[in-house]
């Protein structure tokens, strides 16, 4: 008996959020709505990506060269202003996303998409690692159909090194909720974090090691 308490006492402790059920599944509104194009400011370009904790999404994402800046925020669900606390209620439909900004002279969407597969666990439902819950689960949005096509690509590729379904949603994308101050940069500012030190950082150096070429070179 202590043992499994202890147990769930780290698994809480090493969490991102709140954790939630799986009843939140994306409004047919949302998953059949016309996707909103981003445009392109000073030759910069934008994408948004759910993975789990968007601690992690962030630093990964930022470490890439070509990405000027990524921003942890909300997508994908139905409510105006969602709040790091109401989406860990599993009632806004948003799960924690990144917008990143990039330069496609330097890394394309096709790089960043091949990274959003290739820096998680693909399979898993509703959540990744122990952040468990709709709010942390993997959406993957796109603008065009150019970018829709892509992904559909990228995703049938990974597909073939896994015997479970990838459960990615891919979605048009519609909003991105910037979200509080605090989470912003929150691996760099935190670095002792618990959750920082065992599932952000560890995440991190998987992704490093798969992914060498398209480093930025003071991130190597």
């Amino acid at each position: 008996m202590k043992f499994l308490l202890l147990n769930f006492i780290t698994l809480v402790f090493l969490a991102c959020g709140n954790q939630t059920g799986d009843s939140n599944a994306t409004k047919p509104e949302i998953a059949n709505a016309d996707p909103v194009e981003v445009k392109a400011q000073n030759g910069m370009k934008k994408a948004y990506f759910a993975s789990g904790c968007f601690w992690c999404v962030e630093a990964i994402y930022e470490s890439i060269e070509g990405v000027e800046e990524s921003i942890s925020g909300y997508a994908g669900g139905h409510t105006k202003n969602p709040t790091y606390e109401s989406s860990n209620t599993g009632e806004t439909g948003h799960a924690e996303a990144v917008e990143v900004i990039y330069d496609p002279e330097v890394v394309s969407f096709k790089t960043l998409v091949e990274v959003y597969f290739g820096s998680q666990d693909p399979t898993q439902v509703n959540g990744q690692g122990p952040d468990r819950g709709s709010q942390y689960r993997s959406i993957i949005f796109f603008q065009n159909a150019e970018q829709k096509k892509i992904i559909e690509e990228v995703k049938a590729e990974v597909a073939k090194n896994y015997d479970k379904p990838i459960a990615a949603e891919i979605l048009p994308f519609q909003k991105f909720w910037e979200a509080e101050g605090y989470h912003q940069d929150y691996e760099r500012n935190n670095p002792s974090n618990p959750y920082i030190q065992n599932v952000s950082i560890p995440r991190l150096n998987r992704f490093k090691a798969k992914f060498p070429d398209i480093l930025k070179e003071d991130t190597h």
